[in-house]
């Protein structure tokens, strides 16, 4: 599934060496020599060939999955095979291979194997350990995180409709996968209109006295208080429910019946609110864009690819309806073609959601019926996965593939943009090239209580929200408030970790994990803490600027320290001014609200969470018992042995601790 040196990575004459019968025994005894050393080959490459034909006598003969491994421990790579055996054979050519594979080959110091019983088994652990290990060669699904869903849940006699994400514990049925929050508030929004279900918690829905806010607004029909029977409101369930699984025309038909019957009987107040509902209906299916007629369930993927980069595409269609889309831009080598990424992309993606009975590609895969297989078994009934040629499924894979290309042109046309900014920057402040990594720091607190300092990092794709980090402040011999103390903290603790970690050997077009320029919010002492803690440390080749906010805070008249030259303001129209502005809003932004969450973590604290012992039952037995946490630091402890739940170690730990605190 990922792009190994397969048949398609090879030249022509590889595919007749592994394929033909005459010679395939040949082939899985010993390593594919092609004659003479090629003139041009590297020393490097044969250095890498040496080590994997010593590896290769002990590849295993069967399905497996292998590993190749550079001098620092890295994993450059992760394959599977029908036959390992054969597979490593294909890399012990000395010429013919394009310049992945020889970049591949010349990095790798040693292999590793893994024998599975079946090629299925093989696809699945490969696709774990690329998403474990991330390595270079692989074709990598740069945004794996979950989907949304709409559930029904069914563990209460009045049910709930609500957005959910991850895994599914709760009893009830589930309806998606939704490409983005945004579509599932959107289709939520007009759901709670449409169909009356509730929203709210369990504990809300408990202690209502009179109906809420959402019933006088018509999003729900009030069945905490009694405002509608259990019997009716089974029925807007059930009417919800068939919607969501394809039933809306029926759903529309019998609501316009009724409707009708209503005005017929002069009960023009129902037949409004039947008629408020049928117009929300009608607003959810006419935002889902393009809807199939005879697909009920699919999902589709196409790929586009240009200047050596891919985007894959998919659309998620459920019950006759279009559920959204997500664009992906999977990191993967210009040399590969479109099948082949796609081929790799898929077996990440379902690592991690479920898949529709039908999957349709843009362009045909190798392994289509191994991934087949494999859904099918996850599933609990076929699936099928195909490139459509006619009809409407080609349509709807046309209109995938439109759409892939949109938003890679966008993708392009805004990191060419981000690149230009980069440039500016490095020529504003002085650098020899444009800097690939750019970190800002900035430090947020209230007279020094819950005092945190925030990393954000930007490069050629923007905001690499996967790299920012936070600090607490946690130094005693900082005052409180002190920020160039903060700031020394939290650059040494950072540049510290940085060289105990060292940098791994990284392909040149990955992201580094060193910067090339850091950003200070602050004036001419915070540089100069800056420039302090880097000498101490011993860093090299970083640059150093630090941003002084303009008189009156005024966004423009920044002034800028760099080493080397005196306190300087860019052009008011600059745009690398606007771009440290952005850099610098952003690192406010991060700062500010995680020391906000911080600080509310804080204020709703409770004592009994630092006593060791007392998990959230007890303490939940314990606030029954006396009402509040002040009340249980001042009971005695033969109250506190009484409570349910309770022994006497635990009661003794807890009015230990409060006596102690006394």
């Amino acid at each position: 599934m990922t792009a190994h040196a397969n048949p398609r990575d090879l030249p022509p004459e590889e595919d007749d060496v592994f394929d033909a019968p005459e010679v395939a025994a040949e082939a899985e005894a010993e390593p594919c020599d092609t004659g003479a050393e090629a003139p041009e080959t590297p020393e490097s490459v044969k250095r890498g060939v040496d080590v994997i034909k010593k590896h290769w006598r002990h590849a295993p003969n069967g399905p497996g999955v292998y590993r190749m491994i550079a001098e620092s421990g890295e994993v450059l790579y992760v394959g599977k095979a029908k036959n390992v055996r054969k597979r490593v054979a294909s890399y012990t050519r000395l010429a013919g291979h394009v310049n992945r594979i020889a970049r591949m080959i010349s990095a790798t110091t040693t292999m590793v194997f893994i024998s599975v019983e079946t090629e299925t088994d093989a696809l699945l652990l490969e696709a774990n350990l690329i998403k474990q290990l991330k390595p270079r060669f692989n074709v990598l699904m740069r945004d794996d995180k979950s989907f949304p869903y709409i559930l029904i849940a069914m563990d209460h006699e009045a049910p709930q409709i609500l957005k959910h994400r991850g895994a599914r514990a709760r009893k009830g049925d589930y309806f998606g996968p939704f490409a983005s929050v945004w579509a599932v508030n959107r289709a939520l929004n007009a759901l709670e209109r449409a169909f009356l279900l509730r929203s709210c918690s369990q504990s809300f829905f408990d202690n209502r006295t009179r109906p809420c806010l959402l019933y006088q607004i018509k999003r729900c029909s009030g069945p905490c208080t009694g405002e509608i029977s259990m019997e009716d409101y089974a029925e807007l369930v059930r009417e919800a429910r068939d919607f969501l699984s394809g039933k809306s025309r029926n759903v529309r038909e019998q609501l316009a019946r009724e409707m009708t019957e209503a005005s017929e009987r002069l009960e023009f107040e129902r037949a409004a609110r039947l008629r408020d509902r049928i117009s929300a209906l009608s607003a959810v299916q006419g935002a889902q864009g393009i809807n199939p007629r005879s697909v009920e369930e699919a999902d589709v993927f196409a790929i586009a690819k240009d200047a050596g980069r891919f985007c894959v595409e998919a659309f998620f269609f459920r019950a006759y309806q279009n559920w959204g889309n997500r664009s992906y831009f999977p990191r993967a080598d210009a040399s590969l073609s479109e099948s082949e990424v796609l081929d790799a992309f898929l077996a990440q993606f379902y690592q991690e959601h479920p898949s529709a009975p039908c999957v349709f590609l843009s362009h045909p895969i190798e392994d289509s019926a191994l991934l087949e297989e494999v859904l099918t078994a996850r599933l609990g009934r076929r699936v099928e996965v195909l490139a459509p040629q006619r009809g409407e499924k080609r349509e709807l894979v046309d209109h995938a593939l439109q759409n892939a290309r949109q938003a890679l042109g966008r993708k392009l046309a805004e990191d060419a943009s981000q690149q230009r900014l980069l440039g500016a920057l490095g020529q504003a402040f002085g650098l020899v090239s444009a800097p690939r990594r750019i970190e800002v720091y900035d430090n947020s607190h209230i007279g020094g209580a819950q005092a945190i300092g925030a990393m954000i990092v930007a490069g050629p794709a923007g905001f690499m929200k996967a790299h920012y980090r936070t600090f607490n402040i946690r130094s005693a011999e900082i005052t409180p408030g002190d920020d160039f103390g903060m700031m020394r903290e939290v650059l040494t603790r950072r540049f510290a970790r940085l060289a105990k970690d060292g940098e791994t050997e990284q392909d040149r077009e990955a992201f580094p994990a060193k910067p090339d320029l850091i950003l200070i919010d602050g004036g001419r002492g915070q540089f100069d803490v800056a420039r302090d803690v880097l000498r101490e440390l011993g860093v090299e080749g970083v640059a150093i600027a630090s941003i002084a906010k303009g008189a009156d805070r005024n966004a423009g008249r920044e002034t800028f320290f760099v080493e080397g030259r005196e306190p300087f303001r860019l052009p008011p129209h600059d745009p690398a001014l606007y771009f440290v502005q952005r850099l610098r809003d952003e690192a406010h932004r991060f700062a500010i609200g995680t020391h906000r969450a911080r600080r509310k973590k804080e204020f709703t604290k409770n004592p009994l969470d630092e006593i060791a012992g007392v998990g959230p039952s007890r303490k939940r037995a314990l606030l029954l018992a006396f009402g509040s946490a002040k009340a249980v630091s001042r009971a005695a402890l033969s109250d506190l042995e009484k409570v349910p739940g309770v022994n006497k170690t635990t009661a003794r730990l807890v009015y230990e601790h409060f006596q102690r605190g006394e």
